[in-house]
């Protein structure tokens, strides 16, 4: 995908797009006002659940991302609004297609398995 750089691009453009999509609204609504945290934990977390250094688990422990995000009221609108978000700042990514497409896919799957709602 591009190492860490790309990662980071990614991570910054899926914010930006929370931030400013009124359609994103009730997801950033589940977020700190102040997004700091929430970016270097995507961050980690995706730099591991994309083959690099596993700096979440190495932070944090295993990622139990179904167990963390039970506080949350997530259903398909929410997750909806994430993949929307993250199609976006993907589609800004330089990459190969079909890295794109199984990524999108993966990207949908993770998003679809956090609804608890």
């Amino acid at each position: 995908m591009g190492g860490e750089r790309a990662i980071l691009s990614l991570v910054d453009r899926f914010y930006f797009y929370m931030d400013i999509l009124p359609e994103a609204k009730d997801v950033r609504n589940m977020h700190a006002q102040n997004l700091t945290g929430a970016k270097t934990k995507l961050f980690k977390f995706l730099s591991g659940w994309l083959g690099g250094p596993d700096l979440f688990v190495e932070e944090f422990g295993h990622p139990r991302l179904r167990q963390r995000h039970f506080p949350f009221a997530i259903g398909e609108p929410e997750a909806e609004q994430w993949l929307l978000c993250m199609e976006k700042a993907l589609s800004e990514m330089t990459m190969n297609a079909q890295l794109r497409e199984s990524l999108w896919q993966a990207l949908q799957q993770l998003a679809r398995h956090m609804v608890n709602q």
